[in-house]
This record gives structure tokens, C-alpha cells and sequence, in this order.
């Protein structure tokens, strides 16, 4: 009530509202030295040189295949992946695959936190490319917030225009890696700055360009803080055993600034120096424990070992802990650790069988399939002598990168002859070779006749096609339908 009438009030007096939001306050990380940031300078280069490499890696197929070794082609509804290839009808694939990388990082989550976001995730890694490439232009923390604070000049703007040019750059090129994903890379690179690529690749290379200019240069730690729902979700699957980013209270407290030729009796380790605070990237204080804004970087663990150093203690006072550990050894006891713990055996019990699953069913992927539809009108056709005849669409999937031939033959039905509709040597028996084109979907007209005879009106016809090179055999089975009288 208070604050609605002293808005009121302020509104009334002509003065503007008090605001009901706290603005963005811009943070400064400090570049930090150490084994961590050692391994996320690593692993962002070994991303970074992933997503613009892959999809100029050649994996040849065979004539008239793109041979790019990853590729989502959805114009020939197919999706590559070195010597796995993905046709849509197998789309269940990608499912396991999703469902493996899930469980993946629930496990990950449940043993060392949010590793994902502190070193592989994609808006930290750009968002580390770009704080590097602002440190290089404008220098670092200290450097950059009395840059920020001085007027304008010539130097002030040639390094904020360079850096933001940079950032558009990688930017555009990030977004144009991401089209080579979807068209073979030499052909659409070599199109595009023509005018002459299709207007979806622009469009996408168009949007990330966007997106990534202003969620790694401008929004940054917002992107975690708001935007993303893993730090939410993550607290279902931490328990008290989980290894997090911990501020060792135990040691540590109580803390205190360090003057000349004072010692360490009666207080705590922490010097209250506040460099874990200066290279964090999301500006929280990872001494107030466990916090939504943490992506467990480990950068404050670098630059509090580095000022532990420094006063000749110990290091660890940060350091990948669980908050349980930290509460017994304050109580005075000892600290136990559990890596194999229901959850995480259960993540990797899920793991290992859908893995499992997921490699026999590539091992044994068919290299082609059939499916066998019956015209619906007429059901069957009476001859002069009496037979009856039965018309098809025989559907035939070619997953080899060559061309073959195929033998098709019919069962269940004594005296039935097969002939296939369209070939250039018509044929007719019970067994038919058959043409198929390489990788591609072959279409047949088949009529089966039946002899005269008493039979059922539904008889299941069975039709048998057969690589006689490979051996590899499939089997459909459809209706042969007939008056019911001979």
C-alpha cells in the first residue's frame, strides 16, 4: 500500500514513478590464469574448430550423392553423418540419439553440475570468443571500465567500432557455418555471395548472424540468467552428493582483509580480496553458496588459488565440493563422497542400452525395403478362363549407393503368376528380376493371377524380394481377394 500511494503521490506531484525493475548492471570479467581457464580455452577452441570444419569434410558416397560427411539434406530427404545415413522413415535414429544426449547430461549434471553450461554450451563458448575479442580491442577489466567511463574520442570509438565490427564478423560467420549444414558447404558458399543460393539459406544465416551478435555481444549473462531453463531443471537432478563450484565455508570464515604481518590465527582463510567476483563472468559472489546465475566456469577457483598462492595457504578454498562435505567437516567430521549412487547407475544402465540398441539397429539397417499396396478399385478382375487377377503398387526403397538388381516372388497362392507392369523386358512367372536405381525409391505396377480354384475370398499373398548377390532377403505380405467361387 505504501508503494502504490507514494507512486501515486509521485505521479500527482508531476515527478516520474519510482521504477519497479532493477536495470543491468554491466559486468567486467577479469581475465583469470589457471588449470581451468586452461581447459575452457581448450574446449572453445575445439568446439569452435568442430562447427566450422565439419561440414567441409568430404565422405565419398558414389555418383550423383553429395559427398559431404555431415549433412541434413532435406531435398534428398536424407541425413548424413560420416557412414550413417539416416532416411526418413528411420527418423527413430535421431530420436535415441536425443535421448541419449539427454540422459547424458542429466548424468553429467548429477556428478559434476553444470559443466555443460561452464564449458560447452554454445552461448558460453561464443560468449567467452567474444569477451576475448572485446579484451584484445578495449584491454581488460580495469582497462575497460575507465575506457567505458571516459568521454568520446577518437581512440574510444576506433576501439568500440573495431570490436563490434569483429563481433558482427563472427557473427556472420557463424551464421553462415550454420547453412553449410543444410547444403553441400563448396556449393553454397560459392552461391551465396553471388545471390544466386535459396532464400532460406539467407534467411538462417541472416537470423544466427542476429542472434548471435547480440546474445553473446550485448545480453550475455541475461541469456543464462532468464533465458534458460536448465539452471530450473537442474535441481531435480543434483542431489547432496553432486559435485558443484563450492565456496569452502569451513576454511574459509570468517574471512577479512590480510594486513601487513597479520597471520591466520583465529580467522579464516578468505582474504575478502574479491577476485572471484572479478572473473566470474555472471558477477555473482560464489562465497554466498549455491545461485541460479552459477554456471560452474570454475574461473573463480583459478583466481582464488592463484591469491592463495600469493599469502602462502593452501589452494582449494574454492573448488568442485558438495555442499554436504562442507557442513561435516564444519561440524568436525569426515566427508564422504558417493560417484555410484542410484541416480547416476540408473543414467548409465539408460545409456549403455539405448546405446546399445541403437548400434545393433545401424549394424543391421536393411539396405532396402518394400511395401506392397493393393488397388482398392476393382477389388479383383474375373478373365475369360475364368482366373483372377489382382492389381498392386509394389514400392521398392534402394538404400545402396549402386544400382542392382532384385528378384521378387510370390507365395501362398498355388499357380499364381507375377507380372510387373513398365519393364523394358516384360516378364512373367512366379519369379520376376527386377531394376533398381541406386539410393533412390522405385515405384512398380504388379498384377498377380490366380488359376481358377476354390478358395477363400481373402487369401494372404506373400511377396518375397531377394538381392541374390548380398542374400539380404524382406518380406511383405497383402490380400489377394477374389469372388470366393471358382
Amino acid at each position: 500500500m505504501n508503494l502504490i500511494s507514494n507512486t501515486a503521490k509521485s505521479v500527482n506531484d508531476g515527478n516520474k514513478p519510482p521504477s519497479l525493475y532493477e536495470g543491468r548492471k554491466q559486468i567486467y570479467p577479469k581475465l583469470a590464469h589457471g588449470k581451468f581457464r586452461m581447459v575452457k580455452w581448450i574446449v572453445m577452441a575445439c568446439t569452435l574448430g568442430v562447427y566450422y570444419a565439419l561440414p567441409w569434410i568430404r565422405w565419398p558416397r558414389g555418383e550423383g550423392i553429395p559427398d559431404q560427411a555431415v549433412l541434413a539434406d532435406f531435398a534428398g530427404e536424407k541425413f548424413y553423418f560420416f557412414f550413417i545415413e539416416i532416411w526418413p522413415q528411420e527418423i527413430y535414429y535421431l530420436a535415441g540419439l536425443l535421448i541419449l544426449a539427454a540422459l547424458g547430461l542429466f548424468l553429467v549434471t548429477s556428478l559434476i553440475g553444470r559443466a555443460w553450461c561452464g564449458y560447452t554450451c554454445p552461448q558460453t563458448v561464443w560468449t567467452d570468443l567474444y569477451i576475448w575479442v572485446e579484451r584484445a580491442f578495449e584491454g581488460d577489466r580495469a582497462a575497460r571500465m575507465r575506457l567505458d567511463k571516459a568521454p568520446w574520442s577518437l581512440n574510444k570509438a576506433a576501439r568500440k567500432i573495431g570490436k563490434h565490427l569483429v563481433w558482427l564478423l563472427i557473427a556472420f560467420l557463424t551464421g553462415g557455418a550454420l547453412i553449410l549444414y543444410w547444403h553441400d558447404a563448396p556449393t553454397i558458399a560459392r552461391t551465396f555471395f553471388k545471390g544466386e543460393a535459396p532464400l532460406t539459406a539467407y534467411f538462417f544465416a541472416g537470423i544466427l548472424t542476429f542472434t548471435t551478435y547480440f546474445l553473446a555481444g550485448w545480453m550475455r549473462e541475461q541469456v543464462c540468467t532468464y533465458m534458460c531453463p536448465w539452471p530450473r531443471i537442474q535441481g531435480a537432478l543434483t542431489d547432496d552428493y553432486a559435485l558443484n563450484v563450492t565456496y569452502r565455508y569451513d576454511r574459509g570464515e570468517p574471512r577479512g582483509a590480510l594486513h601487513k604481518g597479520q597471520g591466520f590465527e583465529d580467522r579464516g582463510d578468505c582474504i575478502d580480496c574479491k577476485q572471484c567476483v572479478q572473473v566470474c563472468p555472471m558477477g555473482i559472489d560464489i562465497r554466498d553458496g549455491a545461485q541460479l546465475e552459477c554456471i560452474h566456469c570454475a574461473l573463480c577457483i583459478d583466481a582464488c588459488d592463484d591469491m592463495m598462492k600469493r599469502v602462502d595457504r593452501p589452494t582449494g578454498l574454492i573448488a568442485y565440493d558438495t555442499d554436504l562435505a562442507v557442513a561435516t567437516r564444519a561440524a568436525g567430521g569426515k566427508p564422504t563422497y558417493k560417484l555410484l549412487r542410484a541416480r547416476t547407475m540408473l543414467y548409465a544402465v539408460l545409456m549403455i542400452a539405448i546405446s546399445g540398441l541403437i548400434l545393433v539397429g545401424l549394424a543391421e539397417k536393411p539396405t532396402f525395403q518394400v511395401s506392397v499396396l493393393k488397388d482398392r478399385s476393382p477389388p479383383f478382375v474375373q478373365l475369360a478362363d475364368g482366373s483372377v487377377r489382382n492389381g498392386y503398387t509394389l514400392k521398392l526403397v534402394n538404400k545402396a549407393t549402386t544400382a542392382r538388381n532384385a528378384e521378387i516372388s510370390i507365395s501362398g497362392l498355388e499357380g499364381a503368376q507375377l507380372q510387373i507392369i513398365g519393364l523394358s523386358k516384360p516378364e512373367t512367372g512366379s519369379e520376376v528380376q527386377l531394376p533398381l536405381e541406386q539410393y533412390g525409391v522405385d515405384r512398380f505396377r504388379m498384377l498377380v493371377t490366380a488359376p481358377p480354384a476354390e478358395r477363400p475370398h481373402r487369401t494372404s499373398l506373400v511377396i518375397t524380394i531377394r538381392d541374390p548377390e548380398t542374400g539380404e532377403t524382406h518380406t511383405s505380405t497383402a490380400a489377394f481377394v477374389t469372388a470366393g467361387a471358382k
